[in-house]
């Protein structure tokens, strides 16, 4: 089906680094910031707002990301703060700016709004080349991609009915165990044995979480069970999908080395990911926009 629309890997993208090295340099005065030399992408989320400014020969010259996605301030926020980050005035107009996520259509001043299928897949490749899966898990819904070297959407699988695998999962587990979101992924290192989590409801796995502590197990032996849960649950997709190297992770819960290792894991293949790599939608976005100037 064609649609025009794993261990860590420890070196970083030739995108990040590009980034930096663009701003390292001194490029343009402060006065001719104010012209339309470059353009945005925003990714609207459920839970957080990304956002990325690109020059007109295509360098990454800001990005920021907020927590506050849908109904929130968030994108507004991203977007100030991105072009903080690009050292651009903040009423400086962009010569193009297109959204993507789940709130894309609340985007008023958008030129053009764009699936996150698309925008992914166009912002992994751009962060590795080579990609040719992309297993983006964001706060609400969970998708696999397969893409072609040119960046056209071969397949697809998503899960977009359930939370439980997401962002929003790891939030309420991260809660019910007391722990913040960033901490669990060390936590669950020192894991002795990995729990069975056999429920695929978020409710229902909380309970089994109170269940398992309340017998005395340890809450880094939950974790290691969450996490293959996640994995399990994951893997399952990209199978229906189809696995073809190089796996690339994006979205916010590419961050959490746990998750990687677990899927790392279960898919038997190596994972890379990015600095950049929760901004893939907004990249991909951005993309999008300068393809149109």
């Amino acid at each position: 089906m064609a649609m025009d629309e794993g261990i860590l890997t420890r070196s970083e993208s030739s995108g990040w680094e590009e980034a930096e090295a663009v701003k390292g340099k001194e490029t343009l005065q402060s006065d001719e910031r104010r012209a339309t030399d470059f353009v945005m992408g925003l990714d609207i989320g459920s839970a957080t707002s990304k956002c990325v400014v690109l020059r007109l020969d295509g360098a990454i010259i800001g990005k920021a990301v907020v927590a506050g996605g849908v109904g929130t301030e968030g994108a507004e926020q991203a977007k100030s703060l991105a072009l903080q980050d690009a050292g651009i005035l903040s009423d400086a107009a962009p010569m193009r700016v297109a959204a993507t996520g789940y709130g894309r259509h609340l985007a008023t001043d958008a030129d053009g709004r764009f699936s996150e299928l698309s925008c992914h897949a166009l912002g992994a490749l751009r962060l590795f080349p080579e990609a040719r899966t992309v297993i983006d898990i964001g706060g609400q819904d969970s998708k696999v991609l397969r893409v072609s070297e040119r960046g056209t959407l071969e397949s697809f699988a998503m899960n977009d009915k359930c939370a439980a695998g997401t962002g929003r999962f790891l939030e309420e587990i991260a809660r019910a165990l007391n722990i913040p979101v960033g901490e669990m992924a060390e936590l669950a290192a020192s894991s002795g044995k990995c729990l069975d989590i056999s429920s695929t409801c978020v409710v229902f796995a909380e309970s089994e979480v109170v269940s398992h502590l309340a017998r005395g197990a340890s809450r880094a032996d939950v974790l290691g069970g969450i996490f293959r849960s996640i994995a399990a649950r994951v893997g399952a997709l990209a199978q229906r999908a189809g696995i073809c190297p190089m796996v690339v992770m994006t979205g916010g819960v590419a961050m959490n080395a746990g998750v990687r290792e677990a899927l790392a894991d279960e898919l038997g293949m190596e994972i890379s990911v990015s600095p950049l790599s929760q901004h893939a939608g907004a990249l991909g976005a951005a993309l999008r926009a300068l393809a149109q100037t």
